[in-house]
């Protein structure tokens, strides 16, 4: 079938960045301001990493936040539920600290405009473990807007997260396609081109190139967005 919709990675994709220089900086601006209100910074960062290791278990079950504040709530009780309001109060004022080691590219935008002038519809198909405040910035830190897609995924709207199947076929229910209508663009081999298996065309982009496993990544399509651009012939 011909592609009518593009799915977009966010990290490393559309937002140029090193992920362990922004995992690095996030948990220190996050442990930073939650000191204040008692967590002790690494116990907390632990219990972070213990919450989105239980979201990316998630079976769909329950939404990705619910899975994560719950894993929260067996470290620290449920004291801590009163913490989400100073969680959302970070995304919306530190964690602006984040853009300072992320790049720009401001062929995102226009691959984006383009893409979508073509005829094509657009979706973020971004990892869903933040809070949809946390992806909204980052969406702007990229020259867009969370509005530039038909649907944008994040920890209040889903119970899975990639690379397991049932998110791409979540996310395709929810666009009415089929995954072979689709075109995945992403920078993470393991989490983005395992689309390949349920039939979506792939477009590795290779600026920030995550292959953590060392595959050969000769059999796709793949380069700059620029390249992307030409690919679509958009």
């Amino acid at each position: 079938m011909a592609v009518k919709v593009v799915l977009f990675d966010l990290d490393g994709t559309l937002l140029p960045m090193d992920q362990e220089e922004f995992v690095k900086t996030y948990f220190g601006l996050l442990a930073k301001r939650m000191t204040q209100f008692g967590y002790e910074p690494q116990e907390l960062i632990k219990a972070i990493w213990q919450g989105t290791k239980a979201m990316m278990k998630n079976d769909g079950t329950k939404l990705n936040e619910e899975v994560f504040w719950d894993e929260l709530v067996r470290i620290y009780g449920e004291q801590c539920r009163a913490s989400e309001k100073q969680f959302d109060e970070f995304y919306h004022y530190e964690f602006i600290g984040v853009k300072d080691i992320c790049g720009f590219n401001p062929l995102a935008k226009e691959a984006v405009e383009r893409i979508k002038k073509a005829g094509y519809r657009v979706a973020l198909a971004t990892q869903p473990i933040f809070p949809r405040i946390a992806t909204e910035n980052r969406v702007k830190w990229a020259g867009l807007d969370i509005s530039d897609f038909e649907l944008v995924t994040t920890y209040e709207n889903i119970g899975f997260t990639k690379p397991v199947p049932e998110y791409y076929k979540e996310v395709c229910s929810r666009l009415g396609v089929d995954p072979s209508e689709c075109l995945m663009v992403g920078n993470d081999v393991d989490d983005d081109m395992v689309t390949e298996n349920l039939g979506m065309q792939t477009f590795l982009v290779t600026d920030c190139l995550i292959n953590n496993n060392d595959k050969d990544i000769s059999r796709y399509p793949q380069g700059s967005l620029a390249d992307l651009i030409k690919y679509l012939n958009v």
